[in-house]
């Protein structure tokens, strides 16, 4: 019975062997095959592989977009040893070519030519960059396309001559894309794959260089024509020149889109504010250095970046303190961001009584109305009532004590503090710090 079951097992084990064989030769290899006869792919490198295989998935015909690495000397590596070599590389201690991080689309050839993806490619980085792209560097986040088949490669230098021609007349310098046959194409580990799903608090990437690439149909020129307006740099001749937020957004971004909701659409700040989907300064005036995710809101003054902030998802508190370090004085600061107190009697608006709101420093938003301030003794300008939705309560227990602290809606910094002890007809005292209030008369 033994040597019948060890038979048996035996048997088992070489014609499993066999079909993996034949399965193994069967396979179609990288450099030469197309997914399926309906399909083709083509893989091409664009810097980070994660904002690129989110980009070129949202292309209409695109059916699959895999992240991996590609045209390299190296086989069978993954992530941290392309990291490791392109440390080695910069410092001269090897010279082996390294792997750029690429992504393979697989399209529909029926429903997505590969000119539209080609032009998608071009539009979404920038191709000019050499061995970097935006704020990452190195030669494994070079430009790239590898082909595989002459026809592919005729398609890829045409549209890089097309492409070049509109970059010349935009200004901008050589095209860096390396165009080569694909060479030991790897699989990314399965964390890259889909990475922006897997971690919505990730950032989109931004489109390139905002120029868009010329495609030849009717239909894709007016659908270019629209995009253009979209993408056309912004003139500083424009704008105001003391101080001015730009909010760099891109297309088909979550966050773009929740940041307008959250913080764009209520806007009601002093600091002149545009959005723009071109990832270049508005003309005359100047970055301090590329970007790199969408959105990000820049502060400039006297046409040159002071500082900014990348990345949104919903954390509005997070965005007007940053605003408010750049708005405030230190004695603000310490009220609003660290529950401060300023000294009784010093307000500038302590003793102000004509008709006018006054609203947060950072949001611009309307907190109080003139008619509900009253003369309280206390040495801090309070109030009966605010206007409706404007602030937030809070227990607060520090120092000791009991109280009810008082916050703005917008901007979440701390005003003062509420008591029972207030005159008709609410019966309330929101006593509330004057720095953190700016008076504006009707």
């Amino acid at each position: 019975m033994k040597a019948i079951i060890a038979a048996t097992i035996s048997l088992i084990i070489v014609m499993t062997a066999f079909a993996m064989e034949k399965t193994m030769m069967s396979r179609p290899t990288e450099s030469n095959r197309k997914i399926n006869s309906n399909t083709d792919y083509i893989v091409l490198g664009m810097g980070c592989f994660w904002g690129a295989e989110k980009r070129m998935g949202e292309i209409p015909g695109v059916l699959d977009v895999e992240s991996g690495y590609a045209g390299g000397d190296l086989p069978g590596v993954g992530y941290q040893q392309i990291l490791d070599h392109e440390r080695m590389l910069r410092s001269g201690r090897v010279t082996a070519r390294n792997h750029a991080e690429v992504i393979k689309v697989t399209f529909d050839p029926e429903k997505v030519t590969l000119e539209t993806v080609l032009a998608k490619f071009w539009e979404n980085h920038n191709p000019t960059q050499g061995d970097r792209q935006g704020n990452d560097i190195g030669s494994n986040y070079r430009s790239a396309i590898y082909y595989h088949d002459e026809t592919q490669k005729d398609l890829a230098l045409n549209t890089q001559k097309t492409y070049q021609q509109a970059l010349n007349t935009a200004g901008y310098g050589k095209i860096t894309t390396e165009i080569l046959p694909l060479k030991n194409y790897i699989t990314a580990e399965e964390y890259h794959q889909n990475y922006l799903q897997k971690n919505p608090d990730g950032y989109c990437g931004l489109g390139g260089t905002g120029v868009k690439y010329p495609l030849t149909s009717q239909k894709n020129a007016q659908n270019d024509a629209a995009a253009t307006d979209r993408m056309k740099p912004l003139d500083g001749k424009d704008l105001n020149f003391a101080q001015q937020l730009v909010i760099f957004e891109a297309e088909h971004c979550e966050f773009c889109k929740q940041f307008d909701r959250d913080i764009l659409s209520r806007w009601q700040s002093e600091v002149p504010v545009v959005a723009t989907m071109n990832a270049n300064p508005p003309v005359g005036w100047v970055l301090e250095k590329p970007l790199f995710a969408a959105p990000t809101i820049v502060l400039f003054r006297n046409g040159k970046e002071v500082t900014r902030y990348t990345g949104y998802n919903g954390e509005q508190a997070n965005f007007w303190k940053w605003l408010g370090f750049q708005l405030l004085s230190p004695e603000q600061q310490k009220v609003a961001f660290e529950q401060g107190t300023e000294p009784p009697f010093t307000a500038t608006n302590l003793d102000e009584k004509r008709p006018g709101k006054f609203v947060d420093p950072i949001s611009g938003a309307t907190l109080f109305l003139s008619q509900t301030k009253f003369n309280s003794g206390t040495g801090w300008p309070s109030f009966f009532d605010p206007v409706e939705g404007s602030v937030t309560l809070h227990d607060d227990h520090s120092h000791g004590m009991h109280r009810i602290e008082v916050r703005s809606a917008s901007s979440g910094i701390h005003l003062g503090h509420v008591f029972n002890d207030g005159p008709p007809p609410s019966y309330k005292r929101y006593c509330i710090n004057g720095n953190v209030l700016k008076f504006i008369p009707d």
